[in-house]
């Protein structure tokens, strides 16, 4: 009791230390980009994100790996430097500067020193506005994403989640992937002619959101901004859908590799809901009851009282800017496939017909809103919340807003979410490893 009575005094100075965090925040358009400037009381450093829609969803019929071959681009030098004098630069004052492809998103992360901003800031400018796009690079980031593919092929999660998000997401979801085969495909066949038009089309200033979090100075960070995207234009909206897409029944996909030591499963549905819909954050803390950390219940049960596998949870997913999805994840030894899914299905079973307790709900919530302020101590985790809120269609002051949208939310609330929005006879089970050897 005293140790609950001291988190709960501790949560709310924390509470109140962060209170008014969009205060803190400055949100402009600048040579069309929408810029977000935090101030910490972080010493000179400055961590910085960015994104724009230009992630695999928005290849369209088109050839599938050119998003991610084009972003694979980026950093290899653009019309004035080549890709070893930006990397002198940048080790020069220990900045960093990376670009990932995902869905949706082309994201940007970078981190500097407060000293060295217009420098990185120029620098992110010209690998997104200007890249060499060179043919001998090209031949590069093709072997490289074809290899990288070649290693998913052998990898049982990457297996079983590709076959899980093509199983439960209609064709015309930008969150349903293309096969691990049509990338393959698509890289040995794509060209450079092709990166350049999606380059063109694609990246521009429209949609593209940057971010400053740390010691930055506001007018500075704009002014660096001003220069180095001035003239800039183009740019795609992300795609906005909703709409649930698992065929009516349940259905099992098995995904043979052989001689695995785990099987790993996947076992859910899509929703439908964004985020940001009112069932939303009510399905995700109650999915935190059931499958989030030692704490939940499927770890609590399946693993520690059962024996059965070392790893077990579930979570909502991709919903952010389309409806989303729910999955449970586990790794089962092949010997204990059948035992562990009967018990991961029985414990969702129960969780889905009788819901949660009000207990478990307090706790869970306390739980969710200490883990939110603890990771707002940081210059990354207070970037990556914020990026998290604007991605999702809320403005800055969802960061205050957070902690209490979670308090109020009732056992009714939460309960009605989960049995609304999620049907356990009807979930897609995906097992991907070594299905054979298992007795089914």
């Amino acid at each position: 009791m005293i140790r609950r009575c001291a988190l709960a005094l501790w949560l709310l100075a924390s509470a109140g230390a962060h209170a008014g965090m969009a205060e803190h925040a400055q949100r402009s358009h600048t040579t069309g980009i929408d810029v977000i400037t935090y101030r910490t009381d972080v010493k000179d450093v400055v961590v910085i994100q960015g994104w724009l829609p230009a992630g695999d969803a928005f290849s369209g019929t088109d050839n599938a790996a050119i998003p991610t071959l084009t972003g694979l681009l980026l950093d290899r030098g653009t019309t004035a430097q080549d890709k070893y004098a930006i990397a002198q630069a940048l080790d020069s004052v220990g900045a960093e500067i990376s670009v990932t492809v995902g869905e949706q998103s082309a994201e940007i992360r970078a981190k500097c020193l407060k000293k060295d901003l217009a420098l990185v800031v120029g620098l992110i400018a010209a690998e997104l506005r200007t890249p060499a796009l060179l043919p001998e690079e090209f031949a590069k980031a093709k072997q490289q994403f074809i290899g990288e593919l070649q290693s998913s092929l052998d990898n049982t999660e990457s297996r079983a989640q590709e076959a899980f998000a093509r199983a439960v997401y209609p064709p015309d979801s930008p969150n349903r992937p293309h096969s691990t085969a049509e990338f393959l495909t698509a890289a040995k066949s794509a060209t450079l002619d092709e990166v350049k038009a999606f380059h063109t089309k694609y990246y521009g200033p429209a949609h593209f959101t940057l971010l400053l979090v740390g010691d930055v100075d506001t007018k500075q960070a704009l002014a660096a901004v001003a220069k180095s995207f001035a003239g800039w234009t183009g740019g795609e909206d992300f795609i906005r859908t909703s709409g649930a897409g698992t065929p009516p029944g349940p259905r099992e996909v098995m995904v043979p590799l052989a001689d695995k030591p785990s099987v790993t499963v996947f076992l859910g549905q899509s929703t439908g809901l964004r985020y940001k819909d009112p069932d939303g954050l009510a399905l995700r803390v109650g999915t935190a009851i059931l499958g989030r950390g030692f704490t939940g219940r499927l770890m609590s049960t399946v693993r520690d009282k059962e024996g059965l596998t070392y790893n077990i949870g579930a979570t909502v997913t991709e919903d952010s800017f389309t409806g989303g999805g729910w999955e449970l994840t586990a790794s089962f030894a092949p010997a204990l496939l059948d035992k562990g899914v009967a018990a991961a299905r029985r414990e969702l079973q129960n969780w889905w017909k009788n819901g949660v307790t009000d207990k478990e709900l307090s706790e869970r919530k306390q739980g969710i809103v200490g883990s939110y302020l603890v990771g707002l101590s940081t210059t990354a985790g207070l970037a990556n919340s914020l990026m998290a809120a604007l991605q999702r269609g809320y403005d800055l002051t969802w960061l205050d807003q957070f902690p209490a949208a979670v308090n109020a939310l009732t056992l009714d609330q939460v309960n009605a979410a989960i049995s609304r929005n999620l049907n356990p006879g009807t979930m897609v089970l995906v097992e991907a490893g070594s299905v054979e050897s298992a007795s089914r």
